[in-house]
């Protein structure tokens, strides 16, 4: 009998926008507890995803993405790191599946900086980890990471404390190639969009091509089974739980009402979709596997 293989093939799907390569890159997925889950109770967490088959504690997938345009190469966020967890950290060994070296890579766009997201940043040794990459966030994520105050609050509020230690420590060997933004283009064919209240300064971001746009909605949700259809249901590591709610039911209403397609860096991997209305509510519709490109 041949060799039964031991892990799946590497988290890798490509897909184009135009004339741009966006893949999306697994960095593994999330463990926690439903605890997190704020405006629902643990009963009903716990029964809507038994009733979507899902297991609990997981959250959703972390995903990753790359976009190639024009001789270019961004990363969209860089996952948990190393160390944060056994079932993600896997970016590195994506990538390399995917031919890409690390000092490919130009321009870092960072939806915001939690470290499920900035953990890749930098090695256990402070060095950076994209050597060569600028790095690219909203002025008022930066503000945020940056103020004392911010981090009282935080610990008074149980919003993750111990992150701003780690996002200062991320973001050091960036300092001197690091660029801020309000809105705008921000990396050719890529357009930033603000969606504050999960961090001050949390981004998506708009990709388009010809006639072909993708919106990479960042944590605009955690837990899709959940979130989808209570989009009331916030997470606790919410800066603002009530502006995060209401820029989810706003993005919500965007996306089904112009049809657009999405990618989440919590969708369930490769994270593509589409948002339909349903009731009052809405339903995600996973895209199709696509072989071809």
């Amino acid at each position: 009998m041949a060799h039964l293989p031991e892990a799946q093939v590497p988290g890798l799907y490509h897909r184009r926008i135009g004339t741009i390569l966006l893949s999306a890159v697994s960095d593994g997925f999330l463990r926690g507890s439903n605890a997190a889950l704020q405006n629902i109770s643990g009963d009903d967490a716990a029964r809507m995803l038994t009733e979507a088959f899902r297991p609990t504690p997981r959250c959703g997938s972390v995903n990753t993405f790359l976009v190639r345009g024009g001789g270019r190469t961004a990363l969209i966020d860089t996952g948990c790191g190393p160390s944060m967890f056994a079932m993600a950290g896997k970016l590195f060994q994506n990538l390399a599946a995917a031919g890409v070296d690390p000092a490919e890579v130009d321009t870092i766009l960072m939806t915001h900086l939690h470290p499920d997201h900035s953990s890749g940043l930098t090695g256990a040794d402070g060095r950076a980890l994209f050597p060569n990459a600028e790095l690219v966030m909203h002025v008022d994520e930066l503000a945020y990471w940056d103020d004392p105050a911010s981090a009282t609050r935080a610990a008074e509020t149980g919003q993750g404390f111990p992150y701003f230690a780690e996002a200062k420590e991320q973001l050091a060997p960036y300092r001197q190639r690091l660029r801020l933004f309000e809105g705008g283009e921000v990396f050719p064919g890529v357009t930033a969009m603000p969606f504050p209240g999960h961090t001050p300064g949390h981004c998506g971001y708009a990709i388009a091509s010809g006639d072909e746009t993708l919106l990479i909605w960042g944590d605009i949700v955690h837990v899709p089974e959940i979130q989808v259809p209570r989009p009331e249901v916030g997470m606790q590591f919410d800066v603002e739980p009530e502006q995060a709610a209401d820029t989810r039911r706003r993005v919500f209403d965007m996306v089904a009402a112009d049809r657009l397609l999405v990618a989440g860096m919590h969708l369930h991997f490769p994270g593509f979709a589409h948002m339909a209305r349903h009731g009052d509510g809405y339903v995600l519709v996973p895209e199709a596997w696509n072989v071809a490109l």
